[in-house]
């Protein structure tokens, strides 16, 4: 299944970009151009890339083993939001199809298990992982928390679970010309409100990759597992 709904922005770019968020079995895109389009697909590769740059909310290049540096830095900056960063497992437990196997591979390499919610985004992880390495355009990671405390100078103190979370997020938006009506459409119904902010503040960021001021956490990025790894915000 593919969804789009188009809605009007004060935002227009010369070169489209595109932020996704996973939203329970499928993903969320908001796609920034000369209008904003929200789009909803079972499976990223049918969502769209005639854009310059994709940011996605799953981390991007698997560490052998220990913490990837991105993951500690990005934490370190989100403060009350830290824990919305989850720990990127090592690749051999990405193998696994039991959370307990998996944490204990986890440990082995990394020195510590993992939750049962990293586990859960193991099949998105795998699908990422798989689709990157063939996308027609430049595929990055990015993190929404990171993201909005960019727009925000300091981390977001009420969880995006909240009203007034959500309320702050959709304000810093729209302050940077992201504005969203009551009804989004098909896409609006299917994907959490909180989904679709995310992957708006996401694609905030892949516009900041493609115009080259965005900051990559590390900096400069680690390389390994075949791709440059960083969170960029």
């Amino acid at each position: 299944m593919y969804i789009s709904t188009v809605f009007a922005t004060a935002r227009s770019l010369t070169n489209p970009v595109l932020g996704v968020d996973a939203c329970k079995s499928a993903w969320v895109a908001i796609r920034l151009g000369s209008s904003v389009t929200a789009h909803y697909a079972e499976h990223i590769a049918d969502l769209p890339t005639d854009v310059s740059v994709i940011a996605i909310d799953i981390p991007i290049g698997l560490p052998d083993r220990g913490r990837r540096t991105a993951d500690v830095a990005a934490r370190g900056l989100l403060g009350p939001r830290r824990s919305s960063v989850f720990l990127t497992p090592v690749r051999a437990a990405l193998t696994e199809t039991t959370h307990a196997r998996a944490s204990t591979v986890n440990r082995q390499l990394a020195g510590e298990g993992m939750s049962i919610q990293a586990f859960g985004l193991f099949p998105k992880i795998r699908e990422v992982d798989t689709w990157r390495r063939t996308a027609s355009c430049r595929v990055v990671e990015a993190h929404p928390e990171l993201s909005f405390r960019e727009m925000a100078g300091d981390p977001i103190p009420d969880s995006k679970k909240t009203w007034a979370g959500l309320e702050h997020r959709r304000r810093l938006l729209a302050e940077n010309g992201i504005r969203f009506p009551a009804d989004l459409g098909d896409a609006g119904r299917q994907a959490a409100p909180d989904d679709i902010l995310d992957a708006a503040a996401v694609a905030w960021t892949a516009a900041r990759v493609a115009a080259g001021t965005a900051q990559p956490l590390p900096d400069p990025p680690d390389d390994y597992d075949e791709f440059t790894v960083a969170i960029w915000r």
